[in-house]
């Protein structure tokens, strides 16, 4: 079931009451917490306005949310940090 909600781009459960990063591995890569909160977001695939709409903030403060966590990934691409994300979090 939760593939498949991925794969459709369906998020199960909000960000809303999610656990974030361990404080240790956020300031590892540099990320404030709010940061934090929209990299998770951007691993599910959102967009800057679902991101936005989710956090309760405007889509101009998302985008720049991401792109200073892309900088702070040293990521290109929206992907490439989520990847990369993903990959950290698996190590804990």
């Amino acid at each position: 079931m939760e593939l498949l909600a991925q794969r459709a781009r369906l998020d199960l459960v909000g960000i809303r009451g999610a656990v974030t990063s361990p404080p240790r591995l956020r300031e590892s890569l540099g990320l404030t917490a709010r940061e934090d909160e929209v990299l998770k977001l951007l691993t599910r695939g959102y967009t800057n306005r679902e991101i936005a709409a989710e956090l309760s903030i405007s889509a101009k403060t998302a985008s720049v949310h991401v792109t200073n966590i892309l900088r702070k990934l040293g990521a290109s691409r929206r992907t490439e940090a989520a990847a990369l994300a993903q990959r950290l979090a698996g190590r804990r």
